[in-house]
């Protein structure tokens, strides 16, 4: 069994999560990396993708968009741009939502709007693949 370790996970909004865990995968920039306790010390910038937390044999999934993680052997702190639980997603919701930005996307009308709306679009897709 893995020894278990402190790990937060912090957006702007809220605190996500402090407790004590096993393992957790985080979406790097340079690839996703398995975090664990005795982990050299480190710190990245996050992509957007899956925080994977594993607690007792037990999964749970978090979208998250940037930001970076601090890595100590002792803790690991992942301070999100945004993030939400994968369990809180409702699909037909998202879907809507997706909808919504491809089509802001195709009726921007100039390279700043677009690029905003790309880049949330961006953000839903991201969250949809979760599911």
């Amino acid at each position: 069994m893995a020894q278990a370790y402190k790990f937060d996970l912090v957006s702007p909004e809220r605190l996500l999560l402090s407790e004590q865990v096993d393992a957790v995968v985080i979406p790097a920039s340079d690839g996703e990396m398995t975090v664990m306790a005795m982990h050299a010390p480190a710190m990245t910038t996050l992509r957007p993708g899956v925080v994977t937390v594993i607690r007792q044999g037990n999964a749970e999934r978090f979208v998250v968009f940037g930001g970076f993680a601090d890595i100590t052997p002792e803790a690991c702190t992942l301070l999100a741009e945004s993030a939400v639980r994968v369990a809180e997603l409702d699909k037909a919701e998202l879907e809507r939502s997706i909808q919504n930005a491809r089509e802001d996307v195709r009726d921007a009308k100039d390279d700043a709007t677009r690029a905003k709306a790309q880049e949330y679009l961006d953000h839903m897709v991201t969250m949809q693949a979760a599911l």
